[in-house]
């Protein structure tokens, strides 16, 4: 890049055209990027960099032939404008004598002199016009004897150029990277902002997400308290259920006992064996109470006998 700074250097301090730009290098605002990311960025821009090289360098022959023909064709221009040059003087030449021939026929004839004059004002008009042209196209070539003079200059500063086309094309070429990379550059600066506003959307979307979590976790731990709560009263209603059953199991199988036993001092008094079941309860409950019907009324009667013993 040494040789393109010394021609950007040169034209910009000499040149009066204003077409040529110095490539300024590409910036690259990397702060956002983690180092993994920044050293794959790289990468890919290198790839991207040799591959746009190589279409550089195609673009490069292809422009260097037209390039070429074009110089050809202005030297054939500037060879014609030349030849212009002298015709147009020839013309001046001719077109005084003409005026001179008819300013004479116009002394010699005396007549017609008005018409004459008209002709001689337009060819005086025309003459002018020439003229103007003529300094006109003189001062652009004084404006561009310069240019030309410059880019002989560089072309002996730069061996590798052979010809003022080849150095003209490899800036046209230099400019043209250059606006491709600022491109590029606009181009992931924009990607870049839309994924910043795509985090940012994202973010707004986990903050709300987060907060709808929460008030639900909010909702089922007071859920699970109640729950929790409704537990324990049920809990301690069924230990007081399991209390009360247990007692009156116990009572049960008192009340059993006590009728197995009035069951067996019956028949025990009755001088009978045991013929019910252990576990009859009700039919042992039903000889008990048959016994107490019968040793009432026995009672009774005896009550009954009593006072006629005493009497008698």
């Amino acid at each position: 890049m040494e040789e393109v700074s010394v021609l950007a250097h040169l034209v910009y301090s000499k040149c009066p055209l204003g077409v040529m730009v110095l490539m300024k290098p590409l910036e690259q605002d990397a702060d956002h990027f983690p180092p993994l990311l920044r050293l794959l960025e790289k990468k890919q821009e290198l790839a991207a960099a040799d591959q746009g090289l190589q279409a550089q360098k195609e673009e490069f022959h292809s422009t260097m032939a037209t390039l070429n023909q074009r110089w050809a064709q202005l030297e054939q221009k500037e060879q014609a404008l030349k030849e212009s040059f002298i015709r147009f003087d020839r013309f001046l030449q001719d077109a005084e004598a003409r005026r001179r021939r008819a300013q004479r026929r116009a002394a010699e004839e005396g007549h017609g002199v008005r018409h004459q004059e008209a002709e001689a004002q337009r060819l005086r008009a025309q003459l002018e016009e020439l003229r103007r042209e003529r300094a006109r196209l003189q001062r652009k070539l004084r404006r561009l004897e310069p240019c030309a003079r410059l880019l002989e200059r560089v072309l002996e500063q730069l061996p590798e150029f052979q010809e003022v086309p080849e150095l003209v094309a490899r800036f046209d070429g230099l400019v043209d990277t250059q606006a491709a990379l600022k491109l590029a550059e606009r181009k992931r600066q924009v990607e870049l902002d839309e994924t910043h506003a795509q985090l940012h959307r994202l973010r707004e979307a986990k903050q709300d997400e987060l907060l709808r979590l929460g008030q639900q976790r909010a909702q089922l731990r007071e859920q699970l308290e109640a729950a929790r709560e409704r537990t324990l009263q049920w809990e301690s209603k069924w230990t007081r259920i399991q209390n009360t059953a247990a007692a009156k199991t116990l009572l049960l199988g008192r009340t059993r006992m006590s009728v197995l036993n009035l069951y067996q001092l019956v028949r025990l008094r009755q001088s009978q064996p045991l013929t019910l079941d252990v576990e009859d309860t009700e039919g042992q409950l039903e000889e008990v109470k048959l016994f107490i019907m019968d040793l009432s009324a026995t009672l009774a009667s005896l009550a009954q006998a009593e006072p006629a013993a005493t009497a008698s």
